[in-house]
């Protein structure tokens, strides 16, 4: 223990005014006169006893009074486990994720808690210690170190954040500036074990590390974990479902949450599930007809204390087409171009071979070559570019094709021509292919099948997306960099009715929506980086502005018709935003917080200081209010001040005192 003001202590000195006042008063004698000298002397006897205890009783509480009363001038304390020294240069992270807008204990926000650290920490430094304040946007305010007024300036401007960081770029973005002496960094975060990623093993020894875990209550969250359409071509004007899937992140089973679908701020439906414990249940929504143009979907429900992703965006885009370019060998109407014919959902272009133009590959999705025996070199050698740049061509024979011609272009080196033989049944379709996932409403295994008869042989193939009941392929698909669709049987009433079978159209259509590249997608997560758009008409001098609370200019390149755009996460927020080409709006996005971000699983401050390897240079805070933190950290760098028991010691003995006078006779 030491004392703050030691010269204090000559005040003790008054410890002999009671003595004194003890030897000169209570020692005066008194003459008595009685008859009885005998009976005098023992009631003299018994009395000056009990004067004499009573009288030491009271002299030793004014000592005591006194001296408690000097001790808490001197202002006792433990000395503090750490040191203040000028020149000192502190980094104070402050985690400010979505996370951070649940309660603690208290009912108080975890971003406004860890604020109320942040201000007790620069109030206990020395004037001149300097502070460098990061948080998860890495502003340019983080690259230097600020005076106490400036940081406190910055605390006003923090805000919710909708980017999560790892424990690694944290530390990466601290050591950026170089070590500085004496350094010390506050780490003040919830510590969520599915956003702080890998945990280092070593944390510099040369920095005193200050762990502040922001603990919150027992919390269960519920959360959309995913959202599509049962149908993958959002086709305007036409009946689609909606399918949601809920995740419950809490220890207790969710009954009857209800949750709500607005398309355009118009209600559109509602649903009511039940969410076990750790499990995931799912909905659907019927999406009316006479969707066109682009719209914004919304589901809403009512989760608390833990409402950041209360909400999940959905953009329902009816204005892409995908791109289907036809070569046959005449201008005669074809199987293909009638089943590409719904202008809501294609765009078809049909060409003769003998009147293509090359430039039309590269806009295209699709490239159907149909009908042809022989493909010319230089288409040949336009249409491998094209998949090896990531194209989807499906190639369908003539009646009687060449191979050896053909295999240039399919790149199959086991490609053969077929032996003639009769139509034959093909097999019922794999329903756990990828390829057919949602096409079915029902997996029936009596479905007819189509019938067909082999031109082209490529061998067993285990992937085949349709065969023959012998086993033998009918359709199967190649990565050559893109994807090339081969069919083993000409488009031909004497070769197959394929063409003619309701089959048909949902194979078409799923080779198409495979075919789609550069689709935006019905949402984005805030953690990506990079949307990719295929935007027709575009000029190069014209930069894509993204829309929404406010006007964004991402950064973005352009190559041909494609749109490589960087997602500005600092600068946008979760919602929608529209894509606009000066003033005109040529597309939606939807934006939505990471789900990770929604496991509020925390690590307990002990496990992390373990996983860090747990050096002298850690330390734990364990205060869970802003005013528990105060007391600790001032304990940590003032020591543990002692003035206050002190003084109740003198108040205790001064009552002492009071109550021997008042009642022992």
């Amino acid at each position: 223990m030491n004392f703050l003001y030691p010269s204090f202590l000559w005040a003790l000195g008054v410890l002999s005014v009671p003595i004194i006042i003890h030897l000169f008063n209570f020692r005066r004698t008194t003459r008595i006169y009685f008859s009885n000298n005998r009976f005098l002397k023992q009631v003299k006897e018994a009395t000056t006893a009990k004067r004499r205890l009573k009288h030491y009783l009271i002299l030793a509480s004014r000592l005591l009074f006194l001296f408690f009363l000097v001790i808490t001038f001197c202002q006792p304390i433990i000395p503090a486990k750490n040191q203040l020294t000028n020149d000192h240069a502190i980094v104070l992270y402050l985690d400010n994720s979505q996370s951070m807008s649940a309660q603690m204990e208290d009912k108080v926000r975890g971003l406004d808690a860890g604020i109320a650290f942040v201000k007790n920490i620069v109030s206990l430094f020395p004037p001149d210690t300097r502070y460098k304040l990061i948080t998860n946007d890495f502003a340019p305010f983080s690259n230097s170190f600020k005076t106490k007024s400036e940081i406190l300036d910055l605390l006003t401007q923090v805000r919710l954040s909708p980017v999560s960081r790892t424990m690694q770029e944290v530390t990466d973005r601290i050591r950026q500036q170089g070590a500085a002496h004496e350094r010390e960094v506050f780490w003040i975060s919830d510590f969520q074990k599915s956003t702080l990623g890998a945990i280092p093993t070593t944390l510099d020894s040369a920095t005193q590390w200050h762990l502040v875990p922001i603990r919150f209550a027992s919390l269960s969250n519920i959360f959309i974990d995913s959202a599509y359409l049962e149908n993958p071509f959002a086709a305007s004007g036409e009946k689609n479902v909606l399918r949601v899937k809920v995740r419950n992140d809490g220890k207790r089973d969710v009954d009857q949450l209800s949750l709500k679908l607005t398309i355009n701020n118009i209600q559109s439906g509602a649903a009511t599930l039940d969410v076990p414990q750790g499990g995931v249940a799912e909905t659907t929504f019927d999406l009316a007809t006479g969707l066109t143009g682009l719209n914004k979907a919304q589901i809403t429900f009512n989760d608390f204390p833990v409402s950041f992703d209360n909400e999940f965006f959905f953009a329902l885009n009816f204005t892409d087409k995908i791109k289907v370019v036809e070569i046959k060998k005449d201008n005669e109407p074809t199987p293909v171009e009638k089943v590409y014919g719904n202008k809501l959902v294609f765009s078809y272009h049909g060409f003769a071979v003998s009147n293509f133009n090359y430039n039309e590959l590269a806009q295209a999705d699709l490239v159907v070559v149909n009908g042809l025996n022989t493909v010319d070199p230089s288409l040949t050698n336009a249409l491998s570019d094209y998949i090896n740049k990531g194209g989807t061509l499906l190639l369908v024979p003539g009646t009687q094709p060449d191979v050896n011609n053909l295999k240039n272009l399919a790149q199959v080196a086991g490609l053969n021509a077929a032996p003639k033989g009769e139509l034959a049944d093909l097999d019922r379709p794999d329903f756990s292919n990828p390829f057919f996932e949602n096409v079915f409403e029902e997996k029936s295994i009596s479905l007819a099948m189509p019938k067909a008869s082999r031109v082209l042989d490529w061998g067993n193939d285990r992937a085949a997306i349709l065969r023959f009941k012998n086993d033998l392929p009918f359709l199967s698909l190649f990565n050559r960099g893109g994807k090339i669709y081969i069919l083993a049987s000409a488009l031909d009433r004497d070769f197959t009715d394929f063409h003619q079978h309701a089959l048909f159209v949902p194979v078409m259509y799923r080779i198409a929506a495979s075919a789609r590249r550069n689709e935006t997608k019905h949402y984005y997560t805030l953690r990506e980086n990079l949307i990719t758009l295929r935007l027709d008409s575009i000029k190069n001098d014209e930069p894509l502005k993204l829309v929404g609370k406010e006007e964004v200019i991402p950064g973005q390149r352009k190559v041909g018709d494609r749109v490589f755009m960087e997602v500005p996460k600092f600068s946008i927020e979760q919602g929608f935003y529209k894509i606009a080409s000066q003033r005109d709006t040529i597309g939606l996005l939807a934006f939505n917080l990471d789900k990770e971000e929604s496991l509020m699983d925390q690590y307990p401050g002990e496990e992390i200081k373990t996983r860090v390897g747990g050096g002298n240079n850690i330390s734990i805070f364990t205060a869970s209010t802003s005013d528990t933190f105060s007391n600790e950290i001032k304990e940590r760098y003032l020591g543990t001040p002692l003035w206050k028991y002190a003084l109740l010691l003198a108040l205790l003995f001064i009552i002492t005192e009071v109550l021997l006078i008042r009642f022992l006779k």
